[in-house]
């Protein structure tokens, strides 16, 4: 008899283990996932990609939107997304019912990895709204050496092609970057840009620069001088401004074939001595021109040799002309600030090959405007100096401390 309730016993301590085991089991629930403002877990989600040759009905259509809701869709949003804007490759996503309808409640189409416009018809009168994804910057400190050129050595420290660009900006009154040497260096303290905490979608702001040429150093540092405006500039290390009356050349992204030279033999013409008074830049058809300096058109037309140029006078002291333009972007008398487009790299008038040739005038002489030293913008006024030096001070040291790759 004890041997029977000694085993009852056994039988229900096991028993009891068992469902205290079973009932500590706990069941895993769904992650919650936020995404464009709405709760995913409330949809059956349908993610895909806008295919060649379909439009925006197609693609409500094959999930079970009818056509007349569809018509009444593109009404009502056209203000906020056209529908014929759509692009071949653009991802989009669908939000629809949980049921067995499956039917699409909300588009999601995304124009960039940033941009997206939502376009939510739950309801009976159809919305859209522009949106962007919440953006993080994470401030990058980088250096790079010159082996061949900027763009080269930018892509040999994995860093974005646009921070050659953006250098370029910078540095374009005080360096020429079509004379880099060999060995010349930088460093960089700029922002990249991240969604998701993981996703890079592009550069922000350059903080600050520091560039070696020939063993000079040059400085640059992103201040705002306008708490109102928020307008802002770069100045190097003693407060000056980066910025000269004279960009160093008209083309942003181009190479010099043939330099300023009174003793220059040209094909073309037998191979005499004939002075080249210009400096070709040479870069594909249709590559902008820019004006490198503010003034007014003095000349734009169609002249022999010249072939389609523009001629732009700054001052009393300077004009340049752009010559061999496949098409003009400007009329005479016309105004043009520093930068502005005023015609497109050709080969018009006597040229062998696609190039502007810019040419320089100063005081009536053409001279070679890459040895000229041209004069600086307005510099920072006096009483802003202090507040700049010490809101740089610390950022000096930071690009001080980056070290160059051997």
């Amino acid at each position: 008899m004890k041997k029977f309730i000694t085993l009852i016993s056994l039988v229900l301590i096991i028993a009891c283990k068992n469902d205290n085991q079973q009932a500590s089991i706990i069941v895993p629930q769904p992650k919650i996932i936020h995404e464009f403002g709405f709760t995913l877990n409330d949809f059956k989600v349908i993610n895909d990609t806008v295919k060649s040759g379909e439009i925006f009905s197609d693609i409500l259509l094959k999930n079970h939107v009818d056509y007349a809701k569809i018509l009444d869709i593109v009404n009502k949003v056209r203000d906020t997304f056209n529908v014929r804007n759509m692009k071949a490759g653009k991802p989009y996503t669908i939000l629809a019912k949980k049921d067995s309808t499956e039917q699409a409640l909300v588009f999601i189409y995304q124009d960039s990895k940033v941009n997206y416009t939502v376009i939510d018809f739950r309801d009976s009168i159809p919305v859209a709204h522009n949106k962007s994804k919440p953006i993080k910057k994470v401030i990058k400190k980088v250096s790079g050496v010159i082996k061949s050129n900027l763009t080269m050595a930018m892509q040999d420290e994995g860093l974005s092609p646009y921070l050659s660009y953006k250098m370029e900006d910078i540095y374009g009154w005080s360096i020429d970057f079509y004379r880099l040497q060999k060995n010349d260096r930088f460093k960089l303290i700029y922002e990249q840009l991240y969604i998701n905490d993981t996703i890079p979608v592009g550069i922000g702001e350059v903080k600050a620069a520091f560039f070696e040429h020939n063993n000079k150093p040059f400085y640059a540092f992103k201040y705002t001088l306008d708490s109102v405006t928020k307008a802002s500039d770069y100045f190097d290390d003693v407060a000056n401004t980066m910025k000269r009356q004279f960009l160093k050349a008209p083309v942003k992204v181009s190479r010099i074939s043939s330099r300023y030279n009174l003793n220059r033999r040209i094909a073309f013409y037998g191979n005499k001595i004939r002075a080249h008074k210009g400096t070709d830049y040479a870069a594909p058809v249709g590559t902008p021109i820019l004006s490198t300096a503010n003034g007014t058109v003095i000349e734009s037309k169609y002249a022999g040799g010249n072939g389609n140029y523009v001629k732009v006078k700054h001052n009393g002291t300077y004009s340049t002309q752009y010559l061999h333009m496949s098409k003009r972007a400007v009329k005479v008398g016309q105004y043009v600030k520093q930068g502005d487009v005023i015609g497109y790299i050709g080969m018009t008038g006597n040229t062998s090959g696609p190039h502007v040739c810019y040419r320089f005038w100063k005081n009536g002489v053409q001279v070679d405007p890459l040895n000229q030293k041209l004069p600086a913008s307005e510099p920072m006024k006096k009483e802003k100096k202090p507040a700049y030096l010490k809101y740089i001070e610390p950022i000096k040291k930071q690009l001080d401390s980056i070290e160059f790759k051997k």
